[in-house]
């Protein structure tokens, strides 16, 4: 293993955003968790890590999605605490099937907010319903982090123009 790099693959994202930032003045974006990674040992040792991307030249993050925006707010503030004050930009997920929601949750080990599990359960028969509240509750995640002074928004769309759509619909006013 030679600079984090074993037989040509990084094997952590800091030997990596610092291999890009040797090629040349790139801005570059790394992954946040703010419920921890699910590889790692706990939120401590994964703002750690953090450290080191920022620390090898990321210029801004991205979390993970995000269903609860007070797990986001948490975990601002144990950046702020651990001397990380680069942008971040919160992931938002708008669900629109239990089937998806599972596997995402499973995947990622990110939690549904109690709020949004009882949607999901209410609706898991009407998936009609379930898209429409899905694009409800990821709207009303988006107004709030407008509110409280977040500029930039990650949505994942899983290439689905209709939600995205739905979701713009709902914030022509806000955003204007």
């Amino acid at each position: 293993m030679v600079g984090g790099k074993l037989d040509g693959v990084f094997l952590y994202a800091s030997s990596l955003v610092k291999f890009i930032k040797f090629q040349g003045d790139f801005c570059v974006g790394g992954a946040a968790y703010p419920e921890g990674h699910p590889k790692s040992k706990g939120l401590d040792e994964d703002i750690e890590n953090t450290k080191y991307k920022i620390d090898a030249g990321v210029d801004f993050l991205v979390t993970q999605m995000i269903f609860d925006n007070t797990v986001l707010y948490n975990y601002m503030f144990r950046l702020l605490s651990a001397r990380i004050y680069v942008p971040v930009v919160p992931g938002i997920m708008p669900v629109t099937s239990v089937r998806q929601i599972n596997r995402i949750c499973e995947l990622s080990g990110a939690k549904l907010s109690p709020q949004f599990r009882a949607v999901v359960e209410k609706f898991t028969d009407k998936p009609d319903a379930l898209k429409r509240a899905g694009i409800a509750y990821a709207t009303g995640q988006i107004i709030d982090l407008i509110a409280n002074g977040f500029k930039n928004i990650h949505i994942y769309t899983m290439n689905r123009s209709d939600i995205i759509g739905g979701i713009m619909g709902n914030l022509s006013e806000i955003i204007k």
